[in-house]
């Protein structure tokens, strides 16, 4: 079975490079202000210089309106806007329409019924991701917290999308998480990463290749 790996929160060319060279699927590039991982559209645009067209360049949002979404696309080359918020499946079919992109929509997981709130936009969203809620903190961040779900909500369960397996994942976590899950692409961000925002080659390197032994 091929895992496709995604790595998210890039903001150096080291970790851009490190991601592209070990065989990553798609580059996650953060626009959410309060995170220690968001770049602006201009940077964007410089990591993707050196992105080749195999890999997909995925920009993530919160939230975000129409004007903050259209400046990064008028920067940087993006493939597919992940929103990582609460928007609703109208608005996922909007953005869609609007920017001609694929979406993918992250779904917060805690329990079952977060699990069955997919369904909602499977006939809106291009990809579902299914990552960890986050702590109730005033501080705490959509995703990128490092904390992982029970992937037991999600195996054997058949959506009409591709989706992705997120949530406090690890190199050394990814084969049981995957045979759990039964997931064939992962993201990952703070798991290959020395501090908040601060990406790790040598954990990139490791990650994917454990993506690859799969």
């Amino acid at each position: 079975m091929t895992i496709a790996a995604k790595i998210c929160g890039l903001s150096s060319e080291a970790a851009v490079e490190a991601a592209v060279a070990g065989g990553a699927a798609y580059v996650g590039f953060v626009f959410y202000k309060p995170s220690p991982r968001a770049i602006s559209p201009r940077r964007a645009a410089e990591l993707c210089a050196s992105v080749p067209a195999s890999v997909k360049r995925v920009a993530l949002f919160v939230d975000a309106d129409d004007i903050a979404i259209q400046a990064v696309l008028d920067a940087a080359p993006i493939d597919i806007l992940q929103f990582h918020g609460a928007e609703t499946p109208e608005r996922v079919a909007q953005a869609k329409q609007r920017f001609g992109r694929s979406v993918m929509k992250a779904i917060s997981v805690a329990g079952p019924d977060d699990v069955d709130a997919a369904s909602r936009y499977e006939g809106v969203a291009d990809l579902l991701l299914f990552d960890a809620k986050p702590p109730r903190r005033a501080d705490a961040l959509p995703g990128g917290n490092g904390l992982a779900f029970d992937w037991r909500l999600i195996a054997g369960r058949d959506w009409r999308l591709p989706w992705m397996l997120s949530g406090g994942l690890t190199a050394e976590l990814l084969p049981e998480a995957v045979r759990i899950s039964g997931a064939t692409a992962v993201d990952v961000s703070s798991g290959v990463e020395i501090s908040p925002g601060q990406k790790d080659v040598m954990k990139i390197r490791a990650f994917l290749a454990a993506a690859a032994a799969l």
